[in-house]
């Protein structure tokens, strides 16, 4: 990150004084072969997930209808009336975005536990093929126009998409289930979005569906897999850089920034 407001707003900290780089001066070779191909398998792994992200999307884009985003509006309202309670309010509910799951070095996460430790009333949506969103928006809008808050969790793989809404106020969770993630529990009610599309649009579709779902997956492996191998060389670069880093002089640059920051006067 560069400073935008350098010596107002932000200011550089310099971490690289802490290393002891007479020590390290030797090992150049060596930190330079771990660092070779260390970007790379980043940047592998980032084309692997967009290239995933829209062969879901074309998932998506083949069933999703009008018709189907009606009925899944429909769904939606019959689950705020029965679900969260009507209250008149001058406040709409605040929404917080955080991220439920990611796909990771060691593959798919989704930390389901988080939400029901929150939340002991969850609705499953069972969704193969990226259509929570279409039902999530509108819970959103009903849960937040009654002035509950809640917490929106973005798709990892497509992050202007929703795939969880938790709203601890009612402990009350919509928790989606993946290919890529599978929900751990018995839920209080599961709702199968796939069997919500057209039958005959989803009939018609199904080798390109099959065959999508079956790219999608490889190439998230193939994500997975670079994710693995650059951690593998960051752990590399860790157990030669470590011995030669002062961290008191970390923890005391730490404790500088942080009577730095106390000490600012907010006007």
């Amino acid at each position: 990150m560069e400073p935008k407001y350098p010596g107002v707003v932000e200011r550089y900290v310099n971490l690289g004084s802490c290393y002891a780089t007479e020590a390290l001066w030797p090992l150049r070779r060596e930190i330079m072969g771990c660092m070779a191909g260390y970007k790379g398998c980043y940047q592998r792994a980032y084309r692997c997930l967009g290239a995933a992200a829209e062969i879901m999307e074309d998932q998506r884009s083949i069933l999703l209808t009008d018709a189907l985003a009606q009925k899944l509006a429909k769904r939606a309202h019959g689950i705020l009336a029965r679900e969260v309670p009507r209250r008149r309010t001058e406040r709409p509910g605040l929404v917080k975005q955080r991220f439920l799951g990611a796909v990771t070095h060691r593959g798919p996460v989704c930390l389901y536990n988080t939400a029901l430790a929150q939340c002991g009333k969850v609705y499953e949506l069972t969704d193969s093929c990226s259509l929570a969103h279409d039902l999530l928006i509108h819970l959103l809008a009903g849960i937040t126009a009654n002035g509950y808050d809640l917490v929106a969790c973005p798709d990892p793989m497509a992050p202007d998409r929703l795939a969880h809404l938790l709203v601890p106020q009612l402990e009350l969770a919509f928790l989606t289930a993946s290919p890529l993630y599978s929900f751990p529990c018995k839920p209080y009610r599961r709702i199968r979005l796939d069997t919500a599309a057209d039958s005959e649009i989803l009939r018609r579709s199904r080798p390109r569906l099959r065959f999508a779902k079956k790219v999608s997956a490889a190439l998230v492996d193939e994500a997975v897999s670079s994710l693995a191998q650059a951690k593998a060389m960051h752990d590399s670069l860790e157990a030669i850089y470590n011995p030669h880093v002062d961290f008191s002089l970390v923890d005391s640059t730490a404790r500088a920034v942080w009577d730095e920051i106390q000490s600012f006067q907010v006007e």
